[in-house]
């Protein structure tokens, strides 16, 4: 018999958290304040038959703890969680279910829907105030213990990368691939292909330094989309913090550690999209799967007298509660994680405003905050955060602390309204170029603070954007009424595809003017995955349950010959980024000031020359920006806009430069010859202009 089957449990330690192989045992150790016993649970190599039974021996500080002599890695277990089921007072304690480790590192088999997986029985009169006594063993995914091998990362070091140079690209792991006929089918679609040598310089070419991953925790496949024949395709569902979504390592978790050395020894940066909002166990209504079993009522935040239900700042049925110090040690010790163990360069946070919610609502110094700007190493890693939920005072865009970035909603909405012609956008726009300085020009924050974006997975893509005036959603069976309905889109004289060319036209040059605001505004500007190529999603705004080809990325659109010259677009604004130092100010610092006699850090002119007065009376707009280069000499560029349909004659202002046309965005090539007193800017258009100034005061 299995030495695991009879060896006595033995205390242990209640440090590290999860299940930790020392080479001769295993110590396993999870956190409940309120549980009055915990079991650990042992399975056969596939899962299926649970082995033993056996209470955790120890509880220290509210960790319960054992330790498995002679257990070896590839061990597969669970819990069980003993205590009150008292749901009207936050405890839904049932030792019928199984449970997974929420340290868990590595996961076998997915979930399988059942009622047994509820810890109330389904359709009962009461609801959720009755016990299930039913087993959800059978059903549960379980965790396996790894063991601590260190990955070889040969000579690869994480690119060091500043925020001002920072271009990023959103990308959703599996719809990066999928369609990619030069993979073989195995590999598409997982995390290998993000290491492929032809991805890479994709992104390459087009200036990428850094890849945002969208969520690659383990994540559910929520019961009613699998009963609709639909699927969780975004991943915002967490099912566990430690352990990647195993579709998209179907080799092993070192898929994803290999692809992120690929991606830095090309230069690469990477960060993930994290969820550490909310769970995928939603409401009073949902599913007892680990943290609801294990301790209710320290891992939620529940409605202060009304404790059987909670709090739902996420507006996905629950939100975890950061307050309690262990879930925030759970959080910090999976941010940890994946920085050492996987090189994860930075973090996206989703619904990044809940992390920062106190009992008094969102606080810039809460205790979210604080730890992670004081941790040693998550204080070095890139942190952005989404500065909304669906809460009291839910929208914080500007108001995190220092050492964090901002998704810039105000940024993407400003620029579609003003390309899009709508009246009185000149001074918002004004600030979306320059880094959207009544924002985020505070306690020393700098421009990259705000992360500048047009699209992002949620919404429309680029393509969509510029070809549907209402969503399409139909597929997402939900009656098209789901996603945003007001998307600042416009179709330009027909819905959705058309070979009208005038239209086509003008939608081309529409998305190329939105390009050049992006990569040619102060701040750090992130890019969705496709847009550089004129991906579509059919109209759709609200893609996360179609993983599907109108999900996935189209690379026969990116090989088509227009996908090609936007492609070629975008890589050359990102290289004039690279080029001139006043495309990417690295401080906000006083915009009056004189780099050289009439020439200010910033200036604004309207498009007869002169100083702009009033900022939100026309349309038409010139922006001219100063940076001095380590040379000592000036850089300045002069970027005009046109968002009407009509030419505009653009006045060069004072002083006289010798300027360059560097981009034309209504026509390809992009560049041209150097201007003479006046610039015609076409119809939704942009021009820039560069110059060198010796500097000082010559």
């Amino acid at each position: 018999m299995d030495a695991t089957l009879s060896a006595p449990l033995m205390p242990g330690s209640p440090y590290p958290l999860g299940a930790t192989s020392d080479g001769l045992g295993i110590n396993f150790a999870v956190f409940s304040a309120n549980a009055t016993q915990i079991d650990l649970c042992l399975f056969d190599t596939k899962a299926r038959k649970e082995l033993r039974r056996v209470r955790l021996p120890e509880c220290t500080d509210e960790i319960w703890h054992g330790y498995l002599p002679d257990a070896q890695p590839g061990l597969i277990y669970g819990y069980r969680a003993h205590g009150p089921y008292d749901p009207q007072h936050g405890h839904r304690f049932n030792p019928n279910k199984l449970l997974l480790d929420p340290y868990a590192r590595q996961l076998h088999a997915p979930l399988r829907w059942g009622d047994a997986l509820f810890g109330y029985r389904m359709g009962h009169p009461r609801g959720d105030l009755t016990m299930d006594r039913r087993d959800s063993a059978p059903l549960m995914p379980k965790g396996i213990v790894t063991a601590d091998t260190p990955f070889n990362w040969g000579s690869s070091r994480a690119p060091a990368i500043n925020w001002q140079d920072t271009v990023v690209y959103e990308v959703h792991l599996r719809g990066a691939s999928m369609q990619r006929d030069d993979l073989r089918v195995p590999i598409r679609g997982t995390a290998a292909a993000l290491g492929d040598a032809r991805f890479i310089d994709h992104l390459l070419r087009l200036g990428i330094t850094t890849l945002e991953i969208m969520p690659v925790h383990a994540f559910l496949q929520d019961r009613f989309l699998i009963e609709k024949d639909l699927r969780n395709y975004w991943g915002y569902s967490t099912l566990s913090y430690f352990a990647p979504e195993p579709a998209y390592t179907p080799q092993g978790a070192n898929e994803l550690r290999q692809a992120v050395r690929r991606l830095h020894a090309a230069g690469i940066q990477v960060w993930l999209d994290v969820v550490y909002n909310h769970t995928c166990e939603g409401n009073e209504w949902g599913p007892t799967l680990s943290w609801r079993g294990l301790d209710n009522a320290s891992y939620y935040r529940l409605i202060p007298g009304e404790e059987r239900h909670y709090i739902n700042d996420t507006g996905c049925g629950n939100t975890l509660n950061l307050s309690h110090p262990r879930v925030l040690q759970m959080v910090m010790d999976s941010l940890r994680y994946w920085a050492e163990s996987y090189g994860i360069d930075g973090f996206r946070f989703d619904l990044g405003v809940t992390l920062g919610r106190e009992g008094t609502g969102f606080d810039p110094g809460s205790g979210f905050f604080d730890a992670i700007l004081q941790d040693p190493l998550l204080a070095r890693c890139k942190l952005i955060s989404e500065p909304w939920d669906i809460g009291p005072d839910g929208y914080q865009l500007g108001n995190h602390p220092p050492g964090f970035a901002e998704w810039n909603g105000v940024f993407r909405d400003t620029s579609r309204r003003y390309w899009r012609g709508d009246e009185g956008q000149r001074g918002a726009m004004m600030d979306a170029l320059t880094g959207s300085r009544p924002l985020f020009d505070r306690r020393h924050r700098r421009p990259w603070a705000s992360v500048n974006f047009i699209t992002s997975h949620d919404g429309f893509t680029l393509a969509d954007l510029v070809s549907y005036a209402e969503r399409h959603n139909e597929a997402n069976g939900e009656d098209g009424q789901d996603g945003h309905p007001d998307n600042l889109s416009h179709n330009w004289g027909a819905e959705g595809p058309t070979d009208e060319p005038e239209i086509r036209e003008t939608r081309l040059r529409v998305t190329r003017a939105l390009l050049t605001t992006l990569l040619c505004a102060d701040g750090t500007p992130m890019i969705l995955a496709g847009d550089d190529f004129g991906n579509s999603q059919a109209g759709n705004n609200n893609a996360y349950c179609q993983d599907n080809p109108l999900s996935w990325l189209d690379w026969t659109q990116a090989d088509s010959a227009e996908g090609r010259e936007l492609s070629q677009f975008v890589s050359r604004l990102t290289a004039l980024r690279r080029a001139h130092p006043s495309l990417r100010t690295e401080r906000y610092g006083d915009p009056g000031q004189e780099l050289a006699p009439a020439l200010q850090r910033i200036g604004w002119f309207e498009p007869s020359g002169e100083p702009l007065a009033q900022p939100d009376d026309g349309a038409g707009l010139a922006l001219r920006r100063c940076a001095a280069r380590a040379d000592g000499t000036l850089d300045i560029t002069l970027l005009m806009l046109n968002p009407t349909a009509e030419p505009l004659a653009f006045t060069l202002p004072a002083p006289d430069l010798a300027w360059t046309q560097e981009l034309d965005t209504s026509t390809l090539p992009t560049a041209g010859g150097p201007p003479e007193g006046e610039v015609l800017v076409q119809g939704h258009s942009a021009v820039l202009l560069s110059a060198t100034h010796p500097g000082g005061g010559a």
